[in-house]
């Protein structure tokens, strides 16, 4: 029997016959394994610094070798990533390449009480502490950046009484202002790969706030 390539001792063996699933069932799925730390970690690493094996993202990450192939498993699973067997040398080598998947999501899309709606809840405060955790991390190194980068980054704010259409609209401009710019940055690194570049981060959240106390 021919070996099987690492990609797909990946692959879960089925327990029984094939169960059907609800769209709500498959997002919460896709939300728990996205949205767990070490998981997002990984699927950033291959997206910034390309297709990797199991040692080099263990290596990267200070992680486990058997720790890393736990989360990439769940990863392939729910089609975030991707084999990459042309760069393995053998078989026992597991290489991985990120697969992008849009995202788009609302706590609103569960029903109340089911464990959908648990799941996102807690997505979306997994989500609010990485960017957090982001945001930490680019002060604390801001004071060693080049004046330039420091310039380059920046952030808004604004605080007035809007309605819930103006919301809708404020949340449906930002999030094609980024898109188009992700896609400009993408296009512009195909077309001149040896101009310098920074992996950079845009966070942009609209949500109603009361006054924050001190």
């Amino acid at each position: 029997m021919p070996r099987r390539t690492a990609a797909e001792r990946h692959l879960a063996t089925p327990t029984g016959p094939p169960r059907d699933r609800s769209a709500s069932e498959e997002l919460a799925e896709l939300l728990v394994a996205f949205h767990h730390p070490i998981r997002r970690w990984l699927t950033e690493l291959l997206g910034i610094n390309g297709p990797a094996n199991v040692g080099q993202l263990a290596a990267q990450t200070g992680l486990a070798v058997g720790s890393i192939s736990h989360h990439l498993k769940v990863l392939h699973q729910q089609d975030l990533i991707e084999p990459a067997p042309e760069l393995a040398r053998d078989t026992r080598e597991s290489w991985w390449r990120l697969k992008p998947r849009s995202m788009s999501w609302s706590v609103e899309d569960f029903d109340e009480g089911s464990l959908g709606r648990r799941v996102a809840e807690t997505a979306e405060v997994e989500n609010f502490r990485f960017q957090t955790r982001a945001i930490q991390d680019w002060l604390r190194r801001s004071a060693d950046e080049t004046p330039a980068w420091r310039a380059a980054a920046g952030s808004v704010d604004t605080y007035v009484s809007a309605t819930e259409e103006q919301v809708h609209e404020l949340g449906r401009r930002l999030s094609g202002l980024v898109n188009e710019w992700s896609a400009g940055c993408i296009r512009d690194a195909e077309e001149q790969p040896d101009t310098e570049r920074r992996p950079v981060r845009a966070i942009a959240r609209v949500f109603p706030s009361e006054p924050v106390r001190p």
